[in-house]
């Protein structure tokens, strides 16, 4: 198949999973389109089957935002027309389901039909898309597209709480990639990190407020007083400052370390204890997922699609939404007993290889062949 992939070509999780999935799809022989205003960035080097198409959108003083759907709706019909795509696979429904949809009735007027797949990935609908000024649209936007996919059964309930739905969507959950992230023989970066063999406990995240990061810190400081720690922070983000502040007035800016985005964070949870992901919402909980392939247990909050990644008390815990104090006792009850961490540790595994991208890619193959069969009979 021809596929093309529009996406947010940065960290956060819709452009990791469109990325490493479309990275997935060549390497099973299929050309893949990337559509997008810069490379992906998890999409390194030259890849087969793979193909970048940049979006260019006019910066002319009369307008005060640059109008860049307009500009990726022509980049979407000039790339669907000339490279003769047999299907459009759009992540995160703002604002790239409605354009789409725009791209799709300009080539109807051509007498071309694209089929379109939307992916719901979270916050395009739990948050962006149930604001008033976004909710019509992004209604419409599923509505109108050809198929329908979300991250989780969670997510597919939320949306079909918040939104008239008439499409039917298709759970198809994120994957993970086990050539990257896997348990590997890191123990001389360990001691560098923790030279008296203090347990490691590790946040990856943007460093957005529905993070909760400073509710991580305040983990790990009871933790801290009970188990020798050290607390690696991934990532950046609006909320940082305001962490930083928190480590200071703990006093703790010793045993924790900011270490920015990393592009190897594999490398980082090789040498991983613990997983620490208490979010006031996710929709899958990705970062979750990669820790539990790299074998490290971990504890997050209850919420979103999380429950159907981390299983309570095997292998991990779940807690309520900002309880801090079950967080760290549960992060405790685990690093405290070096055998009850190694069986959490290996049931973390085997939950993960669930979502081997290997099992997730026919899948979605299946899925676009439908959704093209249906197109046609149509």
């Amino acid at each position: 198949m021809k596929i093309g992939i529009v996406c947010y070509p940065t960290y956060g999780g819709s452009g990791v999973v469109a990325t490493e999935l479309g990275k997935g799809l060549a390497q099973k022989g299929h050309q893949v389109h990337f559509i997008t205003y810069s490379p992906p960035a998890r999409l390194t080097g030259f890849m087969e089957n793979i193909y970048y198409h940049e979006v260019s959108s006019l910066d002319y003083p009369l307008f005060e935002y640059t109008p860049y759907e307009t500009a990726l709706a022509s980049k979407m019909v000039d790339v669907i027309k000339y490279e003769k795509l047999d299907i459009l696979h759009v992540h995160y429904a703002i604002p790239h389901a409605a354009v789409a949809y725009m791209a799709k009735q300009i080539l109807l007027a051509e007498g071309y039909y694209i089929p379109v797949v939307t992916t719901l990935h979270g916050t395009d609908i739990t948050l962006v898309g149930a604001r008033p000024s976004y909710a019509p649209v992004v209604a419409f936007s599923i509505n109108k597209s050809d198929g329908v996919t979300a991250v989780s059964d969670s997510l597919k309930q939320d949306t079909l709480r918040q939104f008239d739905i008439k499409n039917e969507i298709e759970v198809i959950p994120n994957f993970i990639d086990f050539s990257r992230f896997r348990k590997v023989d890191k123990d001389h970066f360990k001691k560098a990190l923790a030279p008296d063999g203090e347990k490691i406990l590790v946040h990856t995240s943007n460093f957005r407020k529905v993070k909760r990061v400073e509710d991580v810190v305040k983990i790990f400081k009871q933790v801290y007083d009970k188990i020798p720690s050290k607390l690696l922070l991934i990532g950046d983000g609006p909320e940082r400052q305001s962490v930083e502040q928190t480590c200071r007035d703990i006093g703790l800016c010793h045993e924790i370390r900011f270490l920015g985005k990393q592009q190897a964070v594999e490398e980082l949870l090789a040498i991983a204890d613990l997983f620490l992901m208490p979010s006031e919402s996710e929709s899958f909980g990705l970062a979750a997922l990669e820790a539990m392939a790299c074998e490290v247990p971990v504890i997050s909050s209850d919420t979103g699609g999380l429950p159907e990644v981390n299983l309570h008390g095997k292998t991990g815990f779940l807690s309520p939404v900002g309880d801090v104090d079950d967080m760290a006792k549960n992060a405790v009850h685990i690093l405290e007993d070096e055998a009850r961490h190694k069986v959490f540790q290996k049931a973390a595994l085997a939950q993960a290889q669930r979502f081997d991208i290997a099992e997730i890619l026919p899948q979605y193959e299946q899925y676009y062949e439908q959704i093209i069969r249906d197109c046609v009979r149509n």
